[in-house]
């Protein structure tokens, strides 16, 4: 063949393309298994540091197996509930969310037409500790990150990350410690009538002249559409958990914490349920009748508690 001819050069370049391709398809398909695992065990130190368990600094020395393991023996449940805030599944054991399973998750909550089909999974670890993701846009690629809550719904702590935001401002949602360390304390409004009031990140800061500073911090400074993304992911996420966030029975000490039920009560904050079992029990300094208290905890009336001392 002649070495010098078109059809040479076409047929060479050809087998060097095909060569390469399949080169790196087959080192791509070797390395494709340590990716996953990589990618796993990061998203599992993102939730666990969003959680208190370490940082992520913490477990990025551990290895991945080591923080599988601590994940294992820290979880208690995972699944999947809907917007409507019904359980769906539960996860199968180890099974995380991906970046990319949340971009398309994302998509799915943000379409009024299939919203219904969203099935948004929900990490319960020890200590009634709930974490949940949230995904967005940030100024040059995709955020996301996690959320802890307590049992009283009050924020336990929160990790971000991102893809491509700029080093020294909108990147401080990830490098930052003291801007995720604002999360902490606070509280999301999951019964909001408008989405973009769950939780606010506020250019410009918050003040006491806010009013219900609860559900909102101040913004990164000099990184405007960053915490404006962030801000929009948290609100479009929390959002949709709301029904179920709102579905969980809340603890006797958050229903009663003002009542003359649980004022007098030295144990547990009166967390037996219904509330005269709370009122009637040796726990408890005070005393109510059952027509005081309703089926839900709601509580008693100005006049109807009297001290034990009293009634004795």
């Amino acid at each position: 063949m002649n070495t010098n001819s078109n059809v040479y050069t076409v047929i060479y370049t050809a087998i060097i393309v095909i060569v390469v391709a399949a080169v790196l398809a087959l080192v791509s398909q070797s390395l494709k298994g340590r990716q996953e695992a990589n990618e796993k065990a990061d998203t599992i130190s993102q939730m666990l540091t969003a959680a208190g368990f370490g940082t992520k600094a913490e477990f990025g020395k551990m290895g991945n197996a080591a923080v599988i393991d601590k994940y294992s023996a820290e979880i208690e449940e995972a699944f999947t509930v809907g917007i409507d805030g019904e359980k769906k599944a539960d996860l199968p054991e180890g099974k995380v969310f991906s970046p990319k399973e949340l971009k398309a998750l994302n998509y799915i909550i943000k379409d009024p037409e299939k919203a219904e089909e969203a099935a948004l999974p929900v990490f319960r670890f020890k200590g009634g500790l709930t974490v949940v993701p949230i995904y967005g846009a940030g100024l040059w690629g995709p955020v996301w990150g996690y959320i802890a809550f307590d049992e009283s719904l009050t924020i336990r702590g929160a990790y971000f990350d991102h893809e491509s935001e700029t080093a020294g401002l909108g990147a401080r949602i990830k490098d930052d410690p003291s801007f995720q360390a604002r999360f902490a304390g606070k509280k999301a409004d999951f019964s909001a009538p408008e989405r973009s009031a769950v939780f606010e990140i506020v250019k410009g800061g918050v003040s006491g002249e806010d009013g219900a500073l609860d559900n909102k911090i101040d913004a990164i400074t000099g990184a405007t559409m960053t915490s404006k993304g962030l801000d929009e992911a948290i609100d479009t996420w929390l959002y949709a958990y709301g029904a179920w966030f709102n579905a969980i029975p809340a603890s006797a000490c958050d229903i009663q914490g003002e009542s003359c039920c649980c004022s007098g009560c030295q144990k547990s904050c009166c967390a037996s349920c219904p509330c005269e079992k709370c009122c009637t029990s040796e726990d408890c300094t005070v005393s109510c009748g059952p027509d005081c208290c309703s089926e839900q905890c709601g509580c008693c009336s100005d006049n109807c508690c009297e001290t034990k001392s009293e009634e004795e």
